[in-house]
């Protein structure tokens, strides 16, 4: 396992990060803690959740993942191997999280309850890195390509990122947390952050997490660079696009048990091309010996710019398939490979 430094922190993050947000929902309690056991076993030492999760959210469901979590943190005495991240909510109308039911967004508020709750099930006085689920204004997200599917801010309301960050200065103050991260974000956002940040207005971020992979490249246009030159790398999120990369998908399968037999939620990787541009990755993979999987993994981890790939797992023969990955050198002659078809393809599932 390589250990990459989290932005500017102390802190070395593994290469590979555990994504948690099956737990509570596909993933029993024992079963996650499987998954933890076993990652932490392997040199995973980031762990990823959110107040929001299991995937997809419920009323009925929602918290099990930190509960499960935090429930393996007491029972194995082992918060020190870890570093935990977490998420709060960006402006939504969800009405079953906050105890006023009136919807989320990213004020003081929010964020104290928000935090509180997630401590709590957590079981742990901190959290290492504490990120912005999504932003307060208005911006496409997940994969929406209009502002007007996004989650709030347009008609004037949106909580100033000032105002935000001044915020998380105080829970960073008392300690509750000790980094901040973007999540679902776009470039003028993050350098917005940045700017605040040294104006004295609040912490700087370290991470940012956005989804990239094999058919979403759209990181690489305005939010690489961050790496390099401000010391904010990426928390990849859907490196296999939600199973599409995994091959399980190809001409119209959707074996049973599957995210999309159980939620039907890929509309993100059903877009037009992005079929053939998974046939020409395949291809790709054939011709060196590699499955998709292994291309697809290596292939966002060996990105300059990734501090760490979240996997993901609902069983842990899928959890040692994405490990092994580990061991998968992306060459030149497949950099060349897998260039082509970009330029061809581009990004078809942003």
């Amino acid at each position: 396992m390589e250990y990459r430094r989290l932005g500017r922190t102390d802190i070395q993050v593994s290469s590979i990060a555990l994504g948690t947000m099956t737990f509570g929902q596909q993933n029993t309690e024992a079963e996650g803690h499987a998954q933890l056991d076993r990652a932490l076993d392997r040199g995973i030492n980031l762990i990823d959740a959110a107040e929001m999760y299991p995937i997809p959210p419920k009323a009925e469901t929602q918290g099990a993942t930190e509960r499960i979590i935090g429930q393996w943190l007491t029972s194995r005495g082992n918060r020190d191997k870890v570093v935990l991240a977490s998420k709060v909510l960006g402006r939504s109308d969800t009405n079953y999280i906050r105890a006023a039911g009136t919807g989320t967004k990213l004020d003081r508020a929010n964020i104290v309850e928000a935090l509180e709750g997630s401590l709590k099930r957590l079981q742990t006085d901190y959290i290492d890195l504490y990120q912005l689920h999504w932003p307060d204004r208005s911006v496409p997200l997940f994969g929406h390509g209009d502002t007007a599917r996004a989650r709030g801010g347009g008609d004037g309301s949106e909580v100033p990122i000032a105002e935000t960050l001044g915020v998380l200065a105080d829970m960073v103050a008392a300690g509750k947390i000790r980094h901040i991260g973007l999540s679902n974000e776009s470039a003028w956002g993050a350098h917005r952050f940045l700017l605040d940040a040294e104006l004295g207005r609040g912490p700087r971020i370290v991470s940012i997490q956005n989804a990239y992979n094999l058919v979403n490249r759209t990181y690489e246009n305005g939010l690489a660079e961050f790496a390099a030159r401000d010391d904010v790398g990426l928390l990849a999120y859907s490196p296999l696009a939600q199973g599409f990369l995994a091959g399980k998908y190809r001409h119209g399968a959707r074996p049973a048990g599957s995210r999309m037999a159980l939620f039907n939620r890929g509309a993100r990787y059903e877009k037009p091309g992005t079929a053939e541009a998974i046939e020409d990755y395949a291809a790709i993979a054939a011709d060196f010996g590699l499955t998709l999987v292994q291309l697809a993994q290596a292939w966002v981890t060996s990105r300059p710019f990734v501090t760490a790939n979240i996997i993901g797992a609902t069983s842990l023969a899928q959890l040692e398939e994405n490990l092994a990955t580990l061991d998968v050198v992306i060459t030149p002659e497949i950099e060349a490979r897998v260039n082509a078809v970009y330029q061809l393809r581009g990004s078809p599932a942003p």
